[in-house]
């Protein structure tokens, strides 16, 4: 691992803006004058603590300008509203798109911030009507809202759940049938679709599983599923930039070879569709 002390800059990632749009992208910036890919997804397409993520690997391999449209904990929902990224998506010779958590998302029972989809707003009368105990003003972000309610209440819980997964499904359609031009579904997780084995909500991205990504898939060009291998898991935050404070932070989050990886992956699949 890369530290850097307190008080140091650290890894530099020129956020930008592109047209009208209020989204802070990672840069530098891109002219999209030519021929380019763009990479729309959450944190892991950002590269959070990392110098190279997977879509600068991919246009140093190609040679083709790649826009990285990640955002930092973003949900579906920040993308399909935002005319200024589906405009430039439409115009590239192929659009990547990670999939992503579906607590992160406006739905029948809660808002969330429409750039900052981590940020949870307000209940809707349905949800305090079921979770009627409930005082809805000491959330400020959703994982922590879920994680509340879940506890509470596991069998109240399941109508929840299976109202965002539903949502995550007509979402995440809506988004990419905006997308003219070809298009890429990219799960990078450490686990496959299938598998969502674990304790609490469940492991990243929240609530996806394999039946979700099939609906999914005839509405893309491909779909390309990586798992990074137990070599590439097990350099953890080997060649990652952070600070000690920030450390735990990137322990939560893929690695430097795990990048490598979803690169590798993609660069395949893109020159059977470029």
């Amino acid at each position: 691992m890369t530290y850097l002390n307190l008080g140091q800059c650290g890894l530099d990632y020129f956020p930008c803006r592109y047209g009208k749009s209020k989204l802070l992208f990672r840069g530098p910036r891109r002219d999209m004058a030519g021929e380019f890919i763009a990479m729309v997804g959450s944190t892991e397409t950002y590269g959070k603590f990392i110098e190279q993520p997977f879509p600068a690997l991919v246009e140093r391999a190609l040679g083709v300008e790649t826009v990285n449209f990640g955002c930092v904990n973003a949900g579906v929902d920040v993308f399909a509203n935002e005319a200024t990224l589906i405009d430039a998506c439409s115009n590239a010779r192929v659009t990547v798109v990670q999939v992503v958590g579906a607590q992160n998302m406006t739905n029948r029972f809660y808002a969330v911030h429409p750039r900052r989809n981590d940020r949870f707003l307000r209940a809707s009368a349905l949800l305090k009507a079921i979770y009627s105990e409930v005082d809805f003003a000491e959330f400020s972000f959703t994982k922590h809202l879920l994680c509340a309610l879940q506890s509470l209440s596991p069998e109240r819980f399941e109508v929840l759940r299976d109202e965002l997964k539903a949502a995550w499904v007509a979402r995440t359609k809506l988004l990419v049938s905006k997308i003219e031009g070809k298009t890429i579904l990219l799960w990078f997780a450490d686990r496959a679709p299938e598998d969502s084995s674990a304790g609490g909500l469940g492991r990243d991205p929240l609530f996806v599983d394999r039946d979700m990504v099939e609906e999914i898939r005839p509405c893309v060009s491909e779909v390309v599923e990586v798992v990074p291998s137990a070599a590439a898991l097990a350099k953890g935050t080997d060649g990652m930039m952070f600070s000690a404070m920030e450390e735990p932070a990137a322990r939560e989050l893929m690695g430097v070879a795990a990048h490598e990886e979803v690169a590798q992956a993609l660069i395949e699949s893109l020159k059977r569709l470029m």
